[in-house]
């Protein structure tokens, strides 16, 4: 007979592999931690004695509850603030990263561009990209056919990766831009900036009507650079700091007094995304 201590320690064996799961489909560590302490219920109300694969079933758990909650979000980010951005995350915090398809469907230019997708798209392609399972076992989450599954991922697939690279560069050269960006932002070099960013750039601010932010992305590499420009012209910068968030390395860094994490995304070895996250709401998952 299982005790409710040995069903929790059970369970708290795929909790990291959960979190990853349910952060990938919904882009919110918060609300992700929701989803799984949902999950973590069902699991010690539920008889086990016929749950002949537990990954399996917490897994299938966990992925209906996101979609729900995905589906409900989504209202709320129509009316949110400004652009909507995920919120980055401490790596350490993201589960297992053992494989690159791991690491890409985490990464944060990744999980922004998985916002395009609508709930059931989103499921599949991180179920099929992330978790390696078939679109039969798929189909049965969401309550579909597989054909409809093959059809979702490779929709899903091509507004994701669509004229971007499929991996992300390695951690060593993606910091090394990173490094490249911030010392010829901070430094005025406007003409070094230019040549660091691709033609269709695109910065996105998010403060969530909480500080002051862009409140439309900002377009193109000639405004890309103008508003850097402006923004270290007028506002003073605190000391910048590299943190690892979505498994690549960020910058963490104060500008006008406010707290930010910038991430970047990169196309062809030049930086085609920058997002800079300032709500605050949206930061208490990285180790500042």
């Amino acid at each position: 007979m299982e005790t409710p201590e040995q069903a929790t320690e059970q369970f708290e064996a795929y909790r990291p592999l959960l979190l990853g799961l349910a952060y990938r489909l919904l882009g919110s560590m918060w609300d992700a931690e929701d989803v799984v302490q949902d999950a973590y219920l069902r699991w010690t109300g539920t008889d086990r004695a016929d749950i002949r694969e537990p990954r399996a079933f917490l897994i299938t758990i966990v992925s209906r509850l996101a979609l729900d909650q995905l589906r409900s979000a989504r209202v709320t980010r129509e009316a949110y603030t400004g652009p909507w951005l995920p919120e980055p995350v401490a790596t350490a915090a993201l589960g297992p990263l053992d494989t690159a398809e791991l690491r890409d469907t985490v990464a944060y230019a990744t999980i922004h561009l998985m916002e395009r997708l609508s709930p059931p798209e989103r499921a599949v392609f991180v179920l099929w990209e992330a978790f390696d399972l078939p679109y039969d076992e798929i189909a049965r989450i969401l309550d579909t056919t597989s054909s409809n599954c093959r059809q979702m991922h490779s929709r899903a697939g091509r507004r994701v990766t669509s004229g971007r690279d499929k991996f992300t560069l390695a951690e060593d050269d993606h910091a090394k831009l990173l490094a490249r960006f911030l010392e010829a932002a901070h430094s005025g070099d406007l003409t070094g900036l230019t040549e660091l960013l691709t033609e269709d750039v695109v910065a996105w601010n998010d403060g969530g009507g909480k500080v002051r932010a862009a409140l439309r992305p900002i377009e193109g590499r000639a405004r890309v650079v103008a508003f850097i420009a402006g923004l270290v012209t007028r506002y003073p910068f605190g000391d910048a700091r590299v943190v690892t968030a979505n498994g690549l390395p960020a910058l963490a860094l104060t500008v006008d007094g406010i707290e930010q994490v910038v991430t970047i995304s990169v196309h062809e070895g030049r930086i085609d995304g920058v997002y800079a996250v300032l709500n605050p709401d949206k930061l208490g998952h990285m180790e500042l």
